[in-house]
């Protein structure tokens, strides 16, 4: 006999309960998923905290914009060649009529934000209803586990992209979260001939090595400042300005980091005077998430190593404490329908 079906919902800032769950049946253009795995973010605990940006939350709310499933039903219009694959999905529920969505650019909808897992159901419960047109089919051996955590791989599939390293380059990485060890990732994937990884953790150092760092260091040691490309995960005040300082007259970098406000910025003459190219991500388009799914396919992407938790959805608060709480054994937090 399966378990009943369960969600978790957040009612307002620091109230939230296990629900009953109904499937919601896939209308034309929808697919049903049986979530698999939900992770936890940051960007969650600002959700179920309160202090998310108005604007970018709809309570009550069932949180979780990071996940992997297997399609289970698919509405009108939706190829029934779909159900049975496994699957990851966007999270923006972009308009597709707007310029920005016309050229690719979802995360920039002027429609307005909507998103899974803030403003629209998310996948922490049994099933999640969503656009078939979100979502990207996993290889039919895919580990789900490690799948659920291709979200946050897709933003930093969206920096790599336009970061464009080359073949022999020289690429750093501030920052030592997940997000820090997917751009070391994605990073030697494209063959540089050097691949820094500037932390505050020195615990990562063996992990970063692991995934292809050349050379770790802390911010308290000596940085270069000859390096070609630069991309910073780590959103602290002084991140960018760290990030800037590692590269050469003309390199490239790009922030992803979303520190909390007085932050220190860059300094605008420092940038012309060294003609640096400088580019933002907030979020991933579907061009990133292609790019996610298939260096996954290809083996070049390992998530797994980062998952140090998995735990069911009545956990969901406990689960809240771990990623809050700057234990550094606490890497990605799962929760499992």
């Amino acid at each position: 006999m399966s378990a009943p079906a369960q969600a978790v919902v957040i009612e307002g800032p620091g109230e939230h309960r296990l629900a009953a769950h109904e499937p919601v049946a896939p209308a034309a253009g929808e697919a049903l998923v049986r979530v698999h795995a939900s992770g936890i973010c940051g960007s969650d605990r600002e959700v179920y905290q309160g202090n998310r940006p108005e604007g970018y939350v709809r309570y009550p709310l069932t949180p979780g914009h990071e996940w992997s499933g297997t399609v289970e039903a698919v509405g009108p219009g939706v190829p029934e060649g779909l159900v049975g694959r496994k699957v990851v999905g966007e999270g923006f529920r972009n308009c597709q009529v707007c310029d920005r969505c016309h050229e690719g650019e979802t995360t920039l909808c002027t429609a307005g934000y909507e998103e899974t897992g803030f403003t629209q159901p998310g996948a922490m419960a049994t099933t999640l209803t969503l656009p078939a047109r979100l979502l990207h089919i996993l290889p039919e051996d895919a580990d789900l586990t490690a799948a659920a955590l291709l979200e946050p791989a897709a933003c930093i599939a969206a920096a790599a992209l336009k970061a464009n390293a080359r073949p022999g380059e020289r690429v750093a990485v501030v920052g030592t979260g997940t997000l820090g060890m997917f751009a070391v990732q994605f990073l030697k994937a494209g063959s540089p001939s050097e691949l820094l990884v500037v932390g505050t953790r020195p615990d990562r150092e063996e992990l970063s090595k692991t995934f292809g760092a050349t050379d770790f260091r802390t911010r308290d040691q000596e940085l270069p400042d000859d390096f070609d490309v630069v991309i910073e995960t780590a959103g602290s005040a002084s991140a960018a300005t760290t990030a800037a300082s590692l590269l050469r007259r003309g390199g490239r970098l790009v922030l992803t980091g979303i520190p909390a406000p007085g932050a220190v910025g860059l300094d605008p003459t420092d940038l012309v005077v060294r003609q640096l190219e400088v580019h933002t991500v907030f979020g991933a388009p579907p061009e990133a998430w292609a790019h996610t799914v298939r260096v996954f396919g290809a083996g070049l992407l390992d998530p797994l190593p980062l998952v140090t938790h998995e735990l069911p959805l009545d956990e969901f608060a406990h689960a809240i404490e771990l990623v809050g709480s700057g234990d550094p054994k606490v890497g990605k937090v799962l929760l499992r329908p």
